[in-house]
C-alpha cells in the first residue's frame, strides 16, 4: 500500500461484508477513515452503523455464527489476519458505548485497569496516565479528590467521560464512539461534543449517531449507511448540504429514518 496514503488514512474497509448466520448485515463496505479527523456514521435503525464500527476493533468476533469477508485494514496492517493480537487491536482501537459503563471500582481502579491487565506495574507511570487521562477526558477538575470513591457516585456524563478516559489510559490510535450521548442530557453532551473536538488533535475518531445535529456539529466526514450499504460518503458540509444520493438527502431532511 501506498506509504503516503498510509499516513493520511488511518483505517481503511474494502470490499467488506459481515453475516449475522444467513443474514447479510452489511454489504461490499468500503470506506476510509482519516488520521486525525471525526467521522459521523448516520443512519436509520437496524443499517448497520453499529455492526460495521465494532468490526474495527474486531468486537464481532464475540458474535456466534458471524462472517466477515473483505478487508478492514489499520494502518495498512489486516486486523483480521493470521498471527494479530486480538488484545493490541483492541488497545490500539478503544471503544466507548451508547451506555456509560464504569466498573463497580473506584475512580482510579476504572482508569488504571487497562494498564494493569497489560501488565503495567510501575506505580507512578500508573498514577501519571490516570491523572494525564482524566485530565484529557476534561474530568480531573471534577474528580481530582476523590479518585477513591467509587466511579458509580458520578453522574451520567461523568461516568461516560470516565469511560473515555479509560480508553485513553491505554494510549489507543482509534476511538470510537456508539451513540455515546444517547443517554446524555443537553449540558452532558454538549461537553462529549466538546470533548471529541479536542481529542481529534491527538486521535482518529468514528462516530456513531443518530443525531443530525450533531453529526453536523461534531465531525468533519460523514458516512449514510441504509440497509446494510453505505449509500454516500464525502466531507459532512457537502453530505448536509448538496448530497449525491436521494436517500441522503430523504434521511437528512427527516422523510424516513
Amino acid at each position: 500500500m501506498d506509504t503516503d496514503y498510509i499516513k493520511i488514512v488511518r483505517i481503511q474497509a474494502e470490499n467488506v461484508n459481515f453475516f449475522y448466520g444467513n443474514t447479510h448485515a452489511l454489504k461490499d463496505i468500503n470506506l476510509n477513515i482519516f488520521k486525525n479527523k471525526v467521522t459521523a456514521i448516520i443512519g436509520p435503525s437496524g443499517c448497520g452503523k453499529s455492526t460495521f464500527i465494532r468490526l474495527l476493533n474486531r468486537m464481532n468476533d464475540l458474535v456466534a455464527q458471524s462472517k466477515l469477508t473483505g478487508k478492514i485494514m489499520l494502518d495498512g496492517e489486516d486486523i483480521n489476519s493470521q498471527g494479530i493480537d486480538v488484545v493490541d487491536i483492541r488497545r490500539r482501537v478503544g471503544m466507548v458505548f451508547q451506555k456509560p459503563n464504569p466498573f463497580p471500582k473506584t475512580i482510579f481502579e476504572n482508569i488504571s485497569y487497562g494498564l494493569k491487565i497489560n501488565g503495567e506495574k510501575n506505580k507512578q507511570l500508573i498514577e501519571q496516565r490516570v491523572i494525564d487521562s482524566l485530565k484529557k477526558a476534561a474530568l480531573w477538575n471534577e474528580v481530582m479528590n476523590r479518585l477513591h470513591e467509587s466511579a458509580l457516585c458520578l453522574s451520567g456524563g461523568q461516568q461516560q467521560r470516565l469511560c473515555i478516559a479509560r480508553c485513553l489510559a491505554v494510549e489507543p490510535e482509534v476511538l470510537l464512539f456508539d451513540e455515546p450521548c444517547a443517554s446524555l442530557d443537553p449540558i452532558s453532551t454538549k461537553k462529549i461534543e466538546e470533548l471529541i473536538q479536542e481529542l481529534k488533535k491527538d486521535y482518529t475518531i468514528a462516530i456513531v449517531t443518530h443525531n443530525m445535529q450533531q453529526a453536523g456539529r461534531v465531525s468533519d466526514y460523514t458516512a449514510f449507511m441504509y440497509l446494510g450499504e453505505l449509500v454516500e460518503f464525502g466531507h459532512t458540509e457537502k453530505i448536509f448540504t448538496v448530497p449525491k444520493d436521494n436517500r441522503t438527502e430523504e434521511y437528512i431532511t427527516g422523510k424516513f429514518g
